[in-house]
């Protein structure tokens, strides 16, 4: 299954590389991971599909 994710550095919908599940602070649920082509940190708020 394949998360996709907004980057903001390529200002461009890219699939999230190493996504892993996580809980924010105030217990929402999340998706972090980098972009494929640029590296940068991508964070995806809500639960993954």
């Amino acid at each position: 299954m394949a998360v996709t994710g907004y980057c903001l550095k390529c200002k461009k919908t890219v699939e999230i590389k190493d996504a892993q599940p996580i809980t924010m602070k105030n217990g929402k649920p999340a998706t972090t991971g980098v972009c494929p082509t640029c590296g940068t940190k991508i964070y995806k708020i809500g639960k993954a599909a």
